[in-house]
């Protein structure tokens, strides 16, 4: 298991973060908690959902981020006609050797870009569900690893837009956070015209991290000290969800395992080797929200999923200081807060 016993250990690792931070953000003006959110996906081993309406930059996030990042990279254009073996791959017949020879599909690559992955239909998103989940691509019988660090960018329509299948629930279950790009501010939206005004960024944005490197990242966020009373706090967060009148579905185990990765790489880029409260209510919202199912009452009372978490967070008591409530395991001190709050990526 990784320790912190090394602080420069992590300063080291989190110049990394801030150059793709930085790369990613000099292609999507104003929007820096959305590049955060996706590096905090990218180091908790999770994957990512972009949703909103045409035109607000969803691919060229994903690109972005892609890009800035030294490794393969697919995109896949989800349409109604795409068959699952378009994404996975399929066995075809070589006389020469009278045998079948595999055909990797697009999601052999580290990083995989769905482009309106609800466009699709839902036989062909099930195709995603053991990649997703197990990083593993079975076909006859066979099971083939996929490269690492593995994953999935993908960007969805609202579903009121015409031509758009809604996901089912295990495949919303897989993304570990769904975030909404919004609308730029009109300053943002005039430098935009500025810089993407003659020639696309993406054009110019070159690799500013290795797959290695990320790698050290993901395994640095591994060993994130999470307290007992923080890993309480998580539970009691999806367990509400369970129990809540204005949700006929609640957030599964999965959605407490993505929560508690997520907060620990929040953390990390904080320059924190150990979590707080504070990263899980920040995250909350992007993690649970799409996992979630409203009643038809609520729906009726116009309550979305993310207003239902952000109840739960008001009325679901938050862990006392470290001192207080033993942030520290057992036979290891609580770690101090720091004098000077460190910069936060």
């Amino acid at each position: 298991m990784t320790t912190y016993d090394d602080r420069a250990s992590l300063t080291d690792l989190t110049a990394v973060v801030e150059r793709v931070r930085d790369s990613v953000e000099g292609v999507i003006e104003g929007k820096p908690e959305v590049v955060r959110l996706s590096l905090t996906v990218l180091l908790a081993e999770g994957h990512l959902l972009i949703e909103d309406v045409p035109g607000v930059g969803k691919t060229m996030l994903a690109k972005a981020l892609a890009r800035s990042i030294d490794c393969s990279v697919r995109r896949i254009q989800f349409t109604p006609d795409l068959l699952p073996s378009d994404i996975t791959g399929v066995s075809i017949w070589d006389q020469q050797r009278r045998d079948f020879e595999f055909k990797p599909g697009a999601i052999f690559a580290q990083v995989v870009i769905g482009d309106e992955i609800n466009r699709a239909s839902p036989k062909t998103q099930s195709a995603l569900l053991e990649s997703m989940e197990e990083r593993q691509v079975t076909i006859d019988g066979k099971t083939y690893e996929l490269p690492g660090p593995f994953m999935v960018v993908a960007t969805q329509n609202p579903v009121e837009m015409e031509g758009t299948y809604p996901l089912p629930e295990a495949q919303r279950d897989r993304f570990m956070a769904r975030v909404s790009v919004g609308y730029p501010s009109a300053e943002a939206e005039l430098q935009m015209l500025d810089v993407h005004g003659g020639v696309s960024p993406l054009e110019d944005l070159q690799p500013v991290a290795h797959a290695h490197e990320i790698l050290k990242l993901i395994e640095a966020v591994r060993g994130v000290h999470v307290a007992e009373a923080v890993r309480r706090y998580v539970v009691d967060l999806v367990a509400a969800t369970r129990t809540h009148p204005d949700l006929r579905l609640g957030a599964s185990p999965r959605a407490t395992l993505h929560l508690l990765r997520a907060a620990k790489a929040s953390a990390a880029l904080s320059g924190r080797e150990y979590a707080l409260p504070d990263d899980v209510q920040a995250l909350a919202v992007a993690v649970l929200a799409h996992r979630l199912l409203p009643t038809a009452q609520a729906q009726l009372n116009r309550r979305t999923s993310e207003q239902v978490v952000e109840e739960i967070i008001q009325h679901t008591p938050v862990p006392s200081a470290p001192h207080q409530s033993g942030y520290g395991a057992v036979g290891r001190t609580a770690p101090a807060y720091p004098s000077h709050p460190p910069r936060r990526l």
